[in-house]
């Protein structure tokens, strides 16, 4: 019997489940019976389709862990509606539960679909005749292309497998469900072998045959897989291997991350940038970073990208403040907001720890406040670093067209916060970060491109600045790298006139916090916490909002409780797998 190509889940990778799993891919279009194997083996039109469509596994954040964001699962914020994805499950230590399931099983079970599709692809691509329009010359280039595009593909889900279950099984093989295959999977590599002489190697190797800067930034070809992608994923993965979590089992040096992030200023840079386009205020700059393409309008900050078509209001509504017709969806935290500098650059709070966040001494929802950066409680929003309006709805933000005065407004009974509303925000805030604007106009009847950026030049930057400062300490690298980041958002000080980050410790927490404001809602902080090993001081922590009152009096509130213990560091193994294969689940679990 012939085999049909089907995406294969986890277990059968492993040699232990009864059938395939399909998935909704063009070979699935066919309209009577489906295209075998050997059919997309004997047409390399077909064979190049298939290898295509791995970028489809690219994921998108927004909503992605059932109808809730990762960073939800974080201290940054808390989904209004009872059954958000991660309130569910992942926010009261319940991480089998039921909420959680697209974060934990579906991970699982299409990064190792989309690690056997690349397998399929290196073990079969020298078996496809070419295409007869091709010189045997521009055949060779494609396989060469497209083996390499696999390999860094592989390697990233790899990678994402990783930072969910540590180190799992590789498999490089396809394999046949009809052998025995789970003897040589049972073992599960150290930290060194699957990331520093599996995924890095592949990294390094597959490099110099993937597309170029110019190649891949033509607008024909917008979202491929490019040499910048290869440097700039190994950058982020040494600075985590340097990292106190994994240092000691990599063996990766804060040197080795410096270099790493170096190189790639120093061979890509004239390329990249941060987004700031002449004659558009540092809100909207920082705003736009994420949503705008670099073929459509100029964006030269996006490196890595799901590159997905324009959406509605279909796509926002979840998100977007009950007042303007939606669901509340992921509401910032109080814990996100008291991470913004001021606009000057200085610190409203008196000290911050390893986590990026100010120090709530006592269970205190108020930490110490710095007298000399002018905060004020009660007007916490004023003169803040201008991120914090680029990235969070609060109390008289202008926003939508659906409210009398289109005015963000949370007091009690109040459009944003109305009696008996179940989606309400339980922080006192929405999001603003990822939502197009635009989509609110004609009564909810725009559009607008919401691409969903995996890696840009501005983490290149902070990576520099945290891995050099680690090394050397403040010094002038740090402050540059640092400044970049902070002047493109708006603020005016220099991070070198500030006499109380003259330590190493002190630069630390402070490049601790610098990263969680300029990334809230970009899936880094769930990872950074981790790789810092403060993510127990960070989730476990209270989630705090506030409450403003009929006279616009603002006042602190507990607004979550959270569960975060040490076992949860790495996501448990989906109990099917374990008892289908008999591999080792994570400690704890």
């Amino acid at each position: 019997m012939k085999k049909s190509i089907r995406y294969i889940s986890l277990a059968l990778l492993l040699g232990c489940a009864a059938s395939f799993s399909s998935c909704s891919d063009y070979l699935e279009k066919q309209p009577s019976n489906e295209l075998t194997k050997e059919k997309v083996l004997a047409d390399w039109n077909l064979f190049e389709e298939f290898h295509f469509d791995t970028y489809n596994f690219l994921r998108h954040g927004a909503l992605r862990v059932s109808d809730s964001w990762l960073d939800a699962a974080t201290d940054l914020a808390e989904t209004s509606y009872a059954n958000g994805g991660v309130r569910t499950s992942f926010n009261i230590g319940n991480y089998y539960g039921s909420g959680g399931y697209s974060e934990l099983y579906d991970t699982w079970e299409s990064r190792y679909r989309g690690i056997r599709k690349c397998n399929m692809v290196l073990e079969n691509i020298n078996l496809v005749p070419k295409n007869p329009r091709n010189t045997d010359e521009e055949h060779a280039e494609y396989v060469k292309l497209y083996t390499a595009e696999a390999r860094l593909f592989r390697a990233f889900f790899y990678w994402e497998m990783f930072l969910r279950f540590g180190p799992i099984p590789i498999v490089t093989d396809v394999l046949d469900p009809e052998e025995d295959m789970i003897t040589p999977y049972l073992n599960r590599p150290t930290v060194k072998e699957y990331v520093v002489d599996f995924i890095l190697k592949e990294l390094a190797e597959c490099e110099a045959d993937l597309l170029d800067h110019a190649t891949a930034w033509a607008t024909s070809r917008a979202g491929r897989l490019s040499q910048p992608v290869a440097r700039a994923l190994a950058s982020r993965i040494k600075l985590y291997m340097a990292s106190p979590r994994y240092a000691s089992q990599s063996g990766i040096t804060w040197q080795e991350a410096a270099d790493a992030a170096k190189s790639f200023m120093n061979d890509y840079g004239q390329y990249f940038g941060l987004f700031a386009l002449e004659n558009i205020s540092p809100v909207e700059n920082y705003g736009n970073a994420v949503l705008y393409t670099t073929y459509n309008d100029n964006n030269n900050e996006t490196i890595f990208f799901r590159n997905d078509g324009s959406i509605g209001w279909g796509g926002i509504s979840a998100d977007t403040p009950v007042g303007e017709g939606g669901r509340g969806g992921n509401c910032p935290s109080q814990n996100l907001v008291d991470m913004y500098d001021m606009i000057d650059g200085s610190s409203p709070f008196a000290q911050y720890d390893a986590t990026g966040a100010p120090i709530y001494s006592n269970g205190a929802a108020a930490p110490a406040i710095n007298a000399a950066s002018g905060y004020d409680d009660a007007n916490m929003w004023e003169n803040r670093d201008p991120r914090l309006q680029a990235t969070v709805l609060y109390q008289g933000t202008p926003w939508g067209t659906m409210r009398t005065d289109s005015k963000i407004d949370v007091r009690p009974g109040m459009a944003d916060n109305p009696t008996g509303n179940a989606n309400a925000t339980p922080t006192g805030y929405y999001m603003r970060k990822y939502i197009p604007a635009t989509i609110l106009s004609s009564n909810h009847g725009g559009t607008a491109r919401r691409l969903w950026t995996i890696m840009r030049y501005a983490e290149i930057l902070l990576n520099y600045a945290e891995a050099i400062n680690e090394v050397n300490g403040p010094c002038q690298e740090v402050y540059d790298m640092l400044d970049a980041v902070r002047h493109r958002a708006g603020i005016t000080g220099n991070v070198a006139d500030r006499a109380d980050l003259a330590s190493k410790e002190a630069m630390r927490n402070f490049i601790h916090k610098e990263r969680t404001v300029e990334f809230a809602f970009e899936e880094h902080r769930s990872w950074d916490v981790r790789r810092w090993n403060v993510a127990v001081e960070a989730l476990s922590r209270p989630i705090y909002g506030i409450n403003v009152a009929m006279d616009g009096t603002v006042s602190r509130k507990v607004a979550q409780q959270r569960v975060f213990e040490e076992k949860m560091y790495l996501y448990p193994i989906p109990e099917a797998e374990v008892w289908k294969t008999g591999i080792e689940n994570n400690p704890g679990w």
